[in-house]
């Protein structure tokens, strides 16, 4: 992979918090991701749906670095995540400068991942006390407020097993809200939820958007929910944006044929 002409690093005065540059994912003859080119701007909310297989997950599993590229780079905050400088060119990125770039990141996953041995509150305090280098005191004082802010201070001290599916995923949000991320990641955090308890959720991310000033990306499926609470909507299609666009002219009138089929579907199957 040819790097020259790679910027070291983002300048300017409009650097985006995520760059996609030519960004291709392949597995074997596969191409999951084909010379994505997206930017995410800082405190953006961006919702990415499309049909399965379409490349939506890659791209948050490439920003939390569980998956390598193939082609371009990925840049956050101005500088390559999955590459790092080496004199006057790039090159890819050792485990060091990974995990150092990947604590700018969060991300909630669609099944919780909670630790089961830890109380609520232990599963916030993990991260900065053994990450971060957080005193106890202070990682307790910085999760509780979180726990607090996403309506779960009264379950702190309760085991995951003793928390509805709900409970839990809102437990997963401040664990990774206490890591201080600069980018927020959401994968189908409501869809291993209950219909009753998806509100609980989306209200507490509703909350994330108004009250601080974090970049997010969210690959969902509920497409009323993306209406709400996005500022854009990435559709993907065969590895690529198809049409992306603002919430009210994406959903409201849709350029491309082949967006056009997949809002009808889902909203069949609604």
């Amino acid at each position: 992979m040819d790097l020259s002409n790679y910027p070291l690093e983002l300048t300017g005065p409009d650097v985006p918090m995520v760059r996609f540059m030519n960004v291709t994912k392949r597995y074997g003859t596969l191409t999951v991701l084909d010379e994505l080119n997206l930017d995410v701007a800082a405190g953006e909310m961006v919702s990415v749906i499309g049909p399965s297989g379409s490349g939506k997950t890659t791209v948050l599993r490439m920003l939390m670095t569980l998956e390598t590229i193939d082609d371009g780079v990925i840049y956050v905050d101005g500088k390559p995540l999955t590459h790092m400088p080496k004199g006057n060119r790039l090159v890819r990125a050792d485990a060091k400068h990974l995990r150092r770039a990947r604590s700018s990141i969060g991300m909630c996953f669609q099944h919780f991942n909670l630790f089961p041995h830890m109380t609520a509150l232990q599963n916030c305090m993990e991260g900065p006390v053994q990450v971060l280098g957080l005193s106890r005191r202070e990682a307790q004082e910085r999760s509780e407020n979180l726990l607090e802010m996403v309506g779960m201070i009264d379950k702190k001290d309760q085991h995951p097993s003793r928390l509805s599916g709900g409970q839990q995923q809102r437990v997963a949000i401040a664990r990774a809200l206490a890591m201080r991320p600069k980018v927020m990641l959401f994968d189908e955090v409501t869809s291993a939820l209950d219909p009753e308890v998806i509100g609980e959720v989306t209200a507490v991310i509703r909350k994330l958007v108004a009250e601080h000033q974090l970049t997010m990306l969210m690959v969902t499926h509920q497409m009323g929910f993306a209406r709400d609470i996005s500022d854009r909507i990435c559709f993907f299609f065969k590895g690529r944006i198809e049409e992306q666009g603002a919430p009210d002219q994406f959903f409201g009138n849709p350029q491309r044929e082949r967006t056009r089929q997949f809002l009808s579907a889902v909203k069949a199957a609604d």
